[in-house]
């Protein structure tokens, strides 16, 4: 089974990558966790640009989202919200509607912020934005706070509360991928 990993943040030393780093290396066997690294290069998505071929960044993206089994995506808060750099990648994703690759595609929201609240908001942001566009998002997420401080210098997660949290909403997410291998094998 293979879950594509995407960051919200674009900061070289992002909580939120080391949160995805961390649920990678502790994946029960069989699940390899790709993390993706490219949401740097999304342009803004203007409608206008939105043509074939897409821009090489987004039909990457695109791609990356089609080809796997499942989707983890890790963000940060900012301003209550989800970041506009990953609101731009779901949104280059999300279109065209018909032909979206989050169509019933698996997916997991966690979070982690230097606040006291994990980027709850964010997370709850970010599932709206992702059922919208056709996913089937884990009814559960959990957010790291104080993120500064929650993790080790090889990046584990120190607190055991957390770490069971993130193996709980990975073991929601792995779940709905075999749920829906399942049902592709029914029909």
């Amino acid at each position: 089974m293979r879950i594509l990993a995407i960051a919200g943040s674009l900061r070289r030393d992002s909580h939120n990558a080391r949160l995805l780093r961390h649920v990678a290396e502790q994946a029960p066997a069989g699940i390899v966790i790709e993390i993706w690294d490219g949401l740097k290069s999304i342009p803004p998505y203007d409608e206008d640009d939105d043509v074939q071929p897409a821009p090489p960044p987004v039909t990457s993206l695109r791609e990356a989202v089609a080809t796997a089994d499942g989707l983890l995506f890790a963000t940060p808060e900012y301003n209550s919200s989800i970041p506009g750099v990953l609101k731009n990648a779901v949104d280059w994703v999300s279109r065209p509607r018909q032909s979206t690759p989050f169509q019933n595609k698996p997916s997991a929201v966690i979070g982690a912020s230097t606040g006291s609240f994990g980027a709850v908001w964010a997370q709850a942001e970010l599932r709206k934005v992702l059922a919208s566009a056709g996913a089937r998002v884990v009814d559960s997420a959990h957010g790291v706070s104080k993120a500064h401080e929650a993790f080790d210098a090889e990046g584990a997660l120190l607190s055991e509360a957390d770490q069971a949290a993130c193996s709980n909403v990975l073991g929601g997410l792995i779940g709905l991928v075999e749920a829906r291998s399942t049902q592709a094998a029914a029909a």
